[in-house]
């Protein structure tokens, strides 16, 4: 008895000691994120918890539905994939041909108007809000320095940086991209409460516009700087300038650090997979919708370019990144740019055949390297399959 007394002691020490060390070092989002993992049976995030933070509405509009195609779900998901797609936990399947709502399938309780996280996949949408504020001189171009509306980025090496910078993943700036440390950048702004202080206390360290190095802290930097270009939340600026003017039907809700804070833009835009689509759509039609220009086409063109880079690891040139779209400058013939999020989100754009594939899942393959993720390719045959003639 003495024995377990004497253990049960020390384990309430190092207990107390351990929650000191958490508080004292600012790492109090630990708590959030084992609460919203480890104690849910999860080693990572989840996409429909966008319940657990607080979140700013992105409101949709007029609805303008999709027009069903005559093929509309004629085809069926190819048996070869049909094992992938479930494995995988596919939750949303939508392929958009011709403008048209040509296949939608849903598993597990969702359906078109489910909401679930974007993750990365907004940093592309991110992208998109940058291309209409320089259209509308909010900003002047892509090479004009962040530093001109963060005080932070006016010296030093920090004042080289330019939006173009963030948008292509070059800025140099230190962010620790792991996965898997409970303490480096993305699960420190995911879970935590200080974004934009978090995001602020990074600087370049690498000189800006030469190495490509994926980084969720640059798109963070994108949306601080719209929000002073703009002086609207980046919620607000997407609602008026992107998702009404698409049609969505349902209004989108963007997570947010704390009550009335900043969004997390590098992830965490919360809609659905029709919705999604328009994005895409958007991008195939060179910026139009509808008929009305909502973005310069020179830019929609600019974007899905490889950006002038070499990777961090080997040195060989970038051909897979553009302005925050992934890009496959050949697959069987075909040129891809496409959106993606690390659990398996994606708006793929297959140009020649006038087609946006959207899938969202609760898991994908992780790439190796710079490498596309595997899974990425099963969407795309299956939809090449069932309507790319």
């Amino acid at each position: 008895m003495k024995i377990l007394k004497k253990i049960g002691k020390w384990f309430l020490i190092i207990l107390v000691l351990l929650n000191l060390a958490i508080i004292f070092t600012g790492n109090v989002h630990i708590y959030k994120g084992l609460s919203n993992t480890y104690l849910k049976g999860r080693s990572g995030p989840s996409i429909n918890e966008f319940d657990i933070f607080e979140n700013r509405e992105v409101k949709a509009g007029n609805y303008q539905a999709w027009k069903k195609s005559e093929n509309y779900n004629a085809s069926k998901i190819p048996t070869a994939q049909e094992k992938n797609f479930s494995d995988l936990q596919t939750v949303a399947f939508v392929v958009i041909k011709n403008n048209q709502l040509t296949h939608e399938q849903y598993w597990d309780g969702y359906n078109e108007d489910a909401r679930s996280n974007s993750f990365s996949m907004a940093k592309t949408i991110v992208s998109v809000l940058v291309g209409i504020a320089i259209d509308e001189g909010k900003i002047k171009n892509i090479d004009q320095p962040i530093g001109d509306f963060l005080p932070e980025f006016k010296q030093g090496d920090n004042a080289k940086i330019t939006i173009k910078h963030l948008l292509t993943m070059c800025s140099g700036i230190n962010f620790d991209e792991d996965y898997v440390s409970p303490f480096a950048y993305p699960a420190r702004a995911y879970y935590g409460s200080e974004i934009t202080e978090l995001t602020m206390k990074y600087k370049a360290t690498e000189e800006p516009g030469k190495i490509f190095k994926y980084l969720s802290g640059n798109t963070e930097l994108l949306a601080m700087v719209l929000n002073k270009a703009t002086g609207k939340s980046l919620s607000d600026y997407m609602s008026e300038k992107l998702w009404m003017p698409l049609g969505a039907k349902n209004t989108a809700l963007w997570s947010l650090d704390h009550e009335n804070g900043m969004e997390k833009a590098y992830c965490c835009f919360n809609s659905n997979a029709p919705d999604f689509a328009r994005i895409g759509q958007l991008f195939l039609d060179t910026g139009k919708w509808n008929g009305t220009q909502l973005i310069n086409p020179e830019y929609v063109l600019n974007s899905i370019k490889p950006a002038d880079l070499v990777y961090a690891d080997d040195g060989a040139k970038n051909d897979k990144y553009g302005y925050s779209w992934w890009l496959i400058p050949d697959y069987k013939g075909h040129q891809i740019f496409y959106a993606r999020g690390i659990l398996g989100q994606y708006i793929i754009c297959i140009p020649d055949k006038n087609m946006v594939v959207v899938r969202l899942g609760q898991k994908r393959e992780k790439p190796k390297g710079n490498e596309h993720p595997k899974d990425m390719f099963y969407y795309m045959d299956a939809a090449l399959e069932m309507y790319g003639k």
